[in-house]
């Protein structure tokens, strides 16, 4: 994935003005099967992930290609496809099947293909009959065992840690399989130390290969894990003066 800097018309809009963009020459190259991407809240991780499910075809919303999950005419938010056009691709083999999963609209792509099957005289996959959490796994194993690209937004976000696991192993035998691309932002430290893949932090310095055990995430929950008391006593304190 390389920026092409002759087609960003306003440096200082979003989302060309974060961090991640500030050298102009931007570009990120896929060399293992799972590619993890981290940072804080507003660093840029969705909307990167939209430009990338954009350039291979999948709608904003998510879905599978062809899929339009969402009515998007009245949308205000458009950066992910703006960033999009400003970016180029070059993809080896040609990319044609895959998935691009985001939490937030879980529910919306999980109706279309109800709705979907229904309308074809087939029985429906129902992802939304389990709960919130079981619904994301039955999802997870069903369409992503093919070959192809997946682009994954925060998948932890309904998942409790033994479920976390769940996704892990999944994602291990797709590592494994050789099959597959991945692509994944995450705020899972559990996601972030899959074995194999290849950690990237985006901060104020733009985006950087990194150990999980170097972002704030692993050691937050570690601090945590050693003292719980301590830590809260220090993250809740409110200086009164």
């Amino acid at each position: 994935i390389l920026l092409d800097p002759g087609r960003v018309a306003d440096w200082e809009k979003y989302p060309w003005n974060l961090p991640l963009f500030r050298s102009h020459d931007f570009g990120l190259e896929f060399t293992t099967p799972i590619t993890i991407i981290v940072g804080e809240n507003g660093t840029g991780k969705s909307t990167l992930l939209e430009a990338i499910g954009a350039l291979a075809g999948y709608d904003e919303a998510g879905g599978g290609k062809g899929y339009r999950p969402v009515d998007h005419s009245s949308a205000i938010d458009k950066s992910g496809a703006a960033l999009a056009d400003t970016l180029r691709g070059h993809w080896l083999p040609k990319v044609t099947a895959g998935w691009f999963f985001r939490a937030e609209s879980f529910y919306s792509v999980a109706r279309y293909l109800d709705q979907a099957a229904l309308d074809s005289g087939a029985a429906p996959p129902d992802f939304l009959s389990w709960s919130h959490g079981e619904g994301f796994i039955r999802f997870f194993e069903e369409r992503c065992r093919r070959q192809g690209i997946y682009i994954l937004d925060e998948p932890e976000s309904a998942l409790s840690p033994s479920r976390q696991i769940e996704l892990l192993k999944m994602l291990r035998r797709m590592d494994q399989a050789g099959t597959a691309q991945v692509i994944m932002a995450t705020h899972s430290p559990l996601l972030m130390a899959c074995p194999g893949a290849r950690l990237f932090r985006i901060s104020r310095f733009g985006l950087e290969p990194a150990d999980f055990r170097d972002t704030d995430h692993f050691r937050m929950l570690r601090d945590f894990s050693n003292d719980p008391d301590g830590f809260l006593a220090e993250a809740l304190y409110e200086d009164e003066a």
